[in-house]
């Protein structure tokens, strides 16, 4: 199967079905699975976003590089840890791909390990490729093989895995994920809802291929699962960038994250499930990883954000430390099109630490009105909480009533 990842870094045990399957509209494949066919039978048109979309991936890039890194570190740890040094990583793709390459390469950066990985299809509803399995339990012992992926966000492929990998006598059903918000696994890098930047991308971030596909006449009983590789979009790979990009990040002792959700991921699935009249959990998606991908490639009915502060509004209080202008500009920007201002009845802004810098013309107060005037909410600049005293003290969840007149602000804060 090609790839634009080199064999050293991975072996695809994927049939190469490159033109033998006609890509389909997000629309038409919607209504196709509405209808009942299942996606593995379809390919998505893949394309390059546009450089709106691609500006939001730099930025969650530069924002997020440094704690996947970290995640990456301490699952890598984990690996080596319980599993020592004969382990053999085997990614799901295709998600799982850039990580399993990660966590390889991390794992010979800091213990000189050169660990084997290989990726494989496994397809919700239909299981995982068995001829894949065949080939590695040929080349490997059944204890070695260790499942990776990206994140969990409710458990569904993780049931797959369960339930498909128990005729093989001594292969786990572990899997060992970057990001674990759904509060599954203990072989994770964190427990907390990473946005992974490859989430944002398609096959321009994993070795350009596609989704494995699964159609009985295109996939003999012998064959490996498929997937297509989509070399008119050679010009925008950024698969080794991003890995690049992340590996600049590596340290050798990464800090510890010993944070627990409440709770496990499928209680709130199930209970959005009940709300909506939804039969098939595996319509709902949870967490960051898992909601971005899916927007990519599927139409959604709704798009679910706590309205729990609706009716009274929210205001919002912000400071910077030491963000330059450009960087203060870049994080209002970055909040407001994730959607994280509706609802907003105000905003107080406090005094940055790099108070009155000006960077190509733009100044501490043009970063945030600019981007914030489309609201039609007060702004209230310079105020007296943040990192540059007097440093006034306010509390996340009350409810506040705020006044302003000339340069004397008033916040009254009530508890209920």
């Amino acid at each position: 199967m090609r790839s634009s990842y080199s064999k050293e870094d991975v072996i695809l045990l994927l049939k190469d079905i490159t033109g033998l399957v006609q890509p389909q509209p997000t629309e038409e494949r919607e209504r196709l699975i509405q209808a009942g066919r299942h996606y593995c039978e379809m390919l998505p048109i893949e394309y390059v976003p546009s450089e709106k979309y691609m500006e939001a991936y730099r930025m969650a890039l530069k924002d997020y590089a440094k704690p996947t890194a970290e995640a990456v570190g301490r699952l890598a740890d984990k690996i080596i840890k319980k599993r020592g040094r004969e382990v053999v990583l085997v990614s799901l793709a295709r998600a799982g791909i850039p990580i399993g390459i990660l966590v390889r390469h991390y794992i010979k950066k800091k213990y000189g390990y050169d660990v084997p990985h290989y990726s494989i299809s496994i397809i919700r509803g239909r299981g995982i490729d068995e001829n894949a399995m065949k080939y590695l339990l040929s080349h490997h012992l059944a204890e070695q093989i260790l499942f990776v992926d990206g994140w969990i966000g409710k458990g569904a492929i993780l049931g797959e895995l369960q339930k498909d990998v128990a005729p093989y006598s001594g292969v786990s059903s572990e899997l060992a994920v970057v990001a674990d918000p759904a509060n599954i696994t203990e072989l994770c890098g964190t427990h907390h809802d990473l946005l992974i930047p490859s989430s944002c991308l398609n096959c321009t971030v994993s070795g350009l291929i596609s989704r494995t596909f699964l159609r009985d006449d295109i996939i003999g009983k012998e064959d490996f699962h498929g997937a297509v590789y989509y070399g008119e979009l050679e010009k925008a790979d950024l698969s080794h960038e991003f890995l690049k990009a992340i590996e600049k990040e590596f340290v050798l002792e990464v800090p510890k994250d010993d944070w627990q959700p409440q709770g496990h991921g499928i209680d709130e699935v199930r209970k959005i499930a009940g709300e909506y009249g939804i039969d098939n959990i595996n319509l709902i998606k949870p967490g960051i990883g898992e909601t971005t991908r899916v927007l990519l490639r599927r139409v959604p009915w709704k798009i679910l954000v706590n309205e729990k502060y609706k009716e009274d509004g929210i205001l919002w209080f912000l400071e910077s430390c030491d963000l330059n202008v450009m960087s203060i500009r870049r994080a209002v920007w970055q909040m407001k099109h994730a959607g994280w201002f509706t609802h907003v009845k105000g905003f107080l802004i406090g005094r940055p630490a790099v108070f009155g810098q000006e960077m190509m013309g733009l100044d501490q107060y043009h970063a945030v009105t600019d981007l914030l005037a489309g609201y039609q909410v007060p702004v209230i600049m310079d105020a007296d909480i943040g990192h540059i005293p007097p440093m006034m003290p306010l509390v996340c969840g009350s409810y506040a009533d705020i006044s302003v007149s000339g340069n004397a602000l008033k916040v009254n804060m009530q508890w209920k």
